[in-house]
């Protein structure tokens, strides 16, 4: 663990130096919703989407076999998107801070807290900065807990957060930033 700690730093810094965070806008679009299947549960504030779901609100675009949305008395939702067996459900995002920058994810679960904009991926969980469509930086482990307001992840190697010698490694692969040319 205490080798993991300056990977995890000096990845987090080169995320918050870019100055890039999630679409800001996003928060104040309506949340739209694709699926085969749909139930919902009006007392207690329950949707189910089954069957090919895929969810778009701005520039988010969210992917999986079923999703169960709750809402709060204050009108927050709560998502929990599952993949199908063997499969991954997935999110993209556009990022504040240039014309061309996402941050894309995949897991078998993911769950999305609309009130703290906290995404939390379990299970082969994997994170992609992408900039004019190379990827940048990425992450991979059991279980990513990624706070888009603040551009701030944390991996580890089991779903639980707790990292037991010989249960997994994370990985991570930081890319050299080119240098920016100053023109005449």
């Amino acid at each position: 663990m205490t080798r993991l700690l300056p990977v995890l730093l000096v990845l987090s810094g080169l995320i918050a130096a870019t100055g890039a965070h999630a679409e800001k806008a996003d928060r104040t679009k309506p949340t739209n919703v694709e699926a085969n299947q749909m139930e919902y549960d009006d007392l207690k504030q329950v949707n189910t989407f089954i069957g090919g779901v895929v969810l778009t609100r701005g520039t988010i675009l969210m992917k999986s076999a079923k999703m169960v949305v709750t809402q709060d008395p204050e009108g927050y939702q709560f998502m929990t998107m599952y993949a199908a067996p063997g499969a991954l459900a997935s999110f993209r995002q556009k990022r504040d801070g240039g014309p061309d920058q996402w941050i894309e994810g995949e897991a078998e679960r993911i769950e999305y807290d609309d009130k703290n904009e906290v995404m939390k991926l379990f299970t082969r969980a994997k994170m992609r900065r992408i900039d004019s469509g190379k990827i940048t930086d990425e992450v991979a482990g059991e279980y990513i807990s990624y706070d888009t307001r603040a551009e701030f992840f944390t991996v580890h190697n089991t779903s639980s957060g707790d990292s037991k010698p010989g249960a997994g490694r994370i990985k991570a692969v930081i890319q050299p930033r080119a240098e920016k040319t100053k023109e005449n």
